[in-house]
């Protein structure tokens, strides 16, 4: 398909790969290329840009030799899970991988949930978006006790995405979330440079870190290059607006993330920066609904028959 806009013509394409039996997506808009496993978690899994030069630039990072789905697809350090139903490790008096329910009950929850090695069906696809609904196992079910229809949505654009986490109360009774995405940012991506030449900024008023107990510890704000030791799990909070930046110190090639529209974010909306090892080839800079450990004392609910959603856009603009 060719768009139009304001004289220029944009080429949308959309093409099923057939990797080893896998079932993967690929959408062609503009310059930029997206791939996903709809299936195994709504995982996008790499966008890159092919550049005026003939070069490519890898957004999203996906690692060489990664399987592309099934055993192992979860525990890929790549592309941009979802995290639902609570970002982070949970804690219940101390105890950690437990949450306690609003009406009192101990049960088990997994660092980051259940999403991102979760199935995903009823998947609708077209030249520039997608959509699917998560398909609750039996181990989720028990820990994460509620009625509910939670999709995931994706539009891709010439050098953006948005996506839209949604939460729709199909019972009785409110129900918790904190939900989020988890992208694994290429870093560096100019060659020649490292992470000493890239910087982090955002109008976060306090920051972070978490301890193995679930205790929060404060942290400074004043630390924004990659190289920075104590920029690694910091959990940025306090947002002034919920738009973050991040990119070469000279200004230039900027990623921008934004949180419902990059207003005024809601209560609780955080970013954390992290990376596995100060020599990975990736970042990760993701939005959060809450902090983590926030199961037990949650900040959003969705009340019985409404539904709720969390807006993220990641940008080159």
């Amino acid at each position: 398909m060719i768009e139009k806009r304001g004289g220029i013509r944009t080429i949308r394409s959309m093409e099923i790969v057939d990797a080893n039996g896998l079932k993967l997506y690929k959408w062609n808009i503009g310059p930029s290329s997206f791939l996903m496993n709809p299936s195994d978690g709504a995982r996008l899994m790499n966008w890159y840009v092919s550049m005026a030069d003939g070069a490519v630039r890898d957004v999203i990072f996906w690692p060489e030799n990664a399987p592309l789905g099934g055993e192992g697809f979860a525990e890929v350090r790549g592309g941009m899970p979802v995290l639902f139903p609570f970002c982070g490790a949970s804690f219940a008096g101390g105890k950690k991988d437990f949450w306690k329910t609003p009406e009192g009950e101990v049960l088990p929850m997994k660092k980051h949930g259940f999403a991102m090695e979760g199935k995903f069906d009823d998947i609708h696809v077209s030249d520039f978006d997608f959509h699917a609904k998560y398909v609750p196992s039996e181990e989720s079910k028990a820990s994460y006790p509620y009625d509910y229809n939670f999709s995931v949505y994706y539009r891709f654009n010439e050098l953006s995405l948005f996506c839209e986490l949604r939460l729709e109360n199909l019972g009785r009774e409110r129900i918790p979330w904190g939900a989020g995405l988890h992208p694994y940012f290429t870093l560096p991506w100019i060659d020649g440079t490292s992470r000493r030449d890239y910087r982090f900024l955002s109008d976060a008023k306090k920051a972070c870190y978490i301890g193995a107990d679930g205790s929060f510890m404060p942290a400074g704000t004043d630390k924004s290059s990659f190289s920075d030791l104590e920029l690694n799990n910091r959990i940025h909070t306090s947002l002034k607006t919920s738009a973050v930046r991040f990119g070469p110190k000279n200004g230039e090639e900027d990623v921008t993330l934004k949180i419902g529209g990059g207003g005024k974010p809601e209560v609780g909306t955080c970013v954390v920066t992290w990376s596995e090892s100060p020599d990975a080839p990736y970042y990760c800079v993701e939005p959060w609904m809450s902090p983590p450990n926030s199961a037990s004392k949650p900040l959003h609910y969705v009340a019985p028959s409404e539904t709720k959603a969390f807006f993220i856009e990641i940008s080159l603009m």
